[in-house]
């Protein structure tokens, strides 16, 4: 049997009665060229029966005349004739072209630019055109220059204290990280640098925000709680993270806000969810803001853009990764925020396989991505959680802040150590997220007190064990 007939029309694969109607099949070949590539099979009707096309010597013929005619500019298909079920088959392949954006002639480059999403063609718009040709130039939309602004529109104290004392954001750091850029003899920032730092990002970008919901039921008819997010973006992330565990309350009554913080799912998942949906997003868009909407039987991450030219969902779960936004992706990683390139989707999906979890979604719908995390079965009905696989994956993640904890206090024990030795004896990187996450909640805790409190970011700053800290250690022993 054919094997492309076993197969769901995609991002990559459609079929076609005959080219009786030419102008689907050219709109469909432009969108696979500006897209991932993709195989139009010519000869299967819609019931997937092989009915083959007559003459195919003069089909194949025809076709390469309307592709050359039809499109620019030069899209140059494999064609080939395959024998089916004794019935010939036409089959039209196009790959990434490196001549994107393609469009149809007759329609020009404004209205005949076409893009795959999942198993139809949509119509790019202005800002998608300008990302595709971004694409084949080399070019990423945040490393390009803001020349009218000057490194004042930046918020470089709040940037400083993200990645806190090991990394003094000087002007050579800053170029280093593509924060900065020259142009014309002029030191400006980049249009990355303002969507993570800028003192007036949305006067700039006026849909780079984040839009959280917690929604009753399964759809949006009823909102129980929303905020909106507006701080840096690294921070943005720990801020979606605690909306969600806010209402991880599976078996709760929401009318009476009772809260059991049970969760189906685990918390490094969610975060990775998230994370990509930061770095990854396309701020040229307009149209919407990146959004978060919990609902009782799944949890949706939406950020504006579909994937980049080249790649499919399958890659992404592979672990196959091309950053769009790399000075974002950059401060992040220097950050902590990310661990491995390319490997946070990938992970999110093993990671729900051994945690016996229903498999994500990835989908893309309209000009944006969206990953749909499901909640286990018990959750979507309201009672308590009784997965004993997932009971275990809680349990492994408060272990593993337990353990962290209890490491950092009795660190403590041989006296008074700075943040960056509590760091590393947890196991964790000299991030700022990381000494608000565990230190400085330690000491907001009372279980750990600055030696200079007057001044929390002295170069001679340790932190040591209180009493309380004593007793909370003995009791873990």
């Amino acid at each position: 049997m054919f094997s492309y007939l076993t197969q769901p029309e995609g991002k990559t694969l459609e079929f076609k009665r005959d080219l009786s109607s030419p102008l689907p099949v050219l709109r469909t070949l432009i969108a696979f060229a500006n897209s991932a590539g993709g195989r139009v099979v010519i000869g299967v009707d819609d019931a997937r029966n092989v009915i083959g096309v007559e003459d195919p010597l003069a089909e194949e013929e025809r076709l390469c005349n309307m592709v050359a005619d039809s499109i620019e500019p030069r899209l140059v298909p494999n064609v080939e004739l395959q024998t089916v079920e004794g019935k010939t088959l036409l089959i039209a392949e196009v790959f990434p072209g490196s001549g994107r954006p393609y469009s149809l002639k007759k329609e020009g480059r404004e209205q005949g630019v076409y893009v795959r999403l999942g198993s139809s063609n949509r119509l790019a718009d202005r800002e998608l055109i300008g990302e595709l040709q971004r694409s084949v130039e080399g070019r990423a939309f945040d490393e390009m220059p803001l020349p009218d602004l000057t490194v004042e529109a930046l918020d470089l104290t709040a940037a400083q204290e993200l990645f806190g004392a090991q990394r003094k954001l000087d002007q050579k750091t800053l170029l280093a990280l593509r924060l900065l850029c020259h142009e014309q003899g002029r030191l400006v920032p980049t249009k990355g640098a303002l969507l993570l730092f800028g003192k007036e990002r949305l006067a700039y970008f006026p849909d780079a925000w984040i839009q959280c919901g917690r929604f009753l039921g399964k759809s949006k008819s009823h909102i129980f709680d929303h905020i909106e997010i507006n701080e840096p973006l690294p921070r943005a992330v720990e801020s979606m993270l605690s909306f969600l565990k806010k209402h991880a309350d599976r078996g709760a009554d929401l009318s009476q806000l009772q809260r059991k913080d049970i969760w189906s799912i685990p918390l490094t998942i969610l975060r990775e969810v998230l994370v990509n949906a930061v770095v990854h997003a396309d701020y040229s868009q307009r149209g919407g803001p990146l959004r978060v909407a919990f609902f009782d039987d799944r949890i949706e991450v939406e950020n504006p853009g579909i994937l980049l030219p080249g790649m499919t969902i399958e890659d992404m779960k592979l672990g196959v990764s091309k950053i769009r936004n790399p000075v974002i992706a950059r401060v992040f990683r220097e950050l902590g925020l990310i661990e491995q390139w390319g490997s946070g989707i990938r992970r999110v999906f093993e990671q729900a396989a051994e945690s016996q979890l229903l498999e994500p979604q990835i989908l893309e719908v309209g000009l944006r991505l969206r990953v749909i995390i499901p909640l286990l079965e018990s959750a979507r009905k309201g009672e308590p959680q009784r997965n004993k696989k997932s009971e275990q994956v809680g349990e492994q993640v408060g272990e593993q802040v337990g353990e962290q904890v209890g490491t950092i206090l009795q660190a403590c024990t041989q006296g008074p150590k700075t943040r960056k030795e509590l760091l590393a004896a947890a196991g964790l990187a000299n991030v700022y997220l990381n000494y608000k996450r565990h230190l400085l909640s330690l000491v907001e805790q009372g279980c750990l007190a600055m030696t200079h409190p007057e001044k929390p970011t002295s170069r001679l700053q340790r932190y040591r064990l209180t009493e309380k800290g004593k007793q909370r250690l003995a009791t873990r022993n």
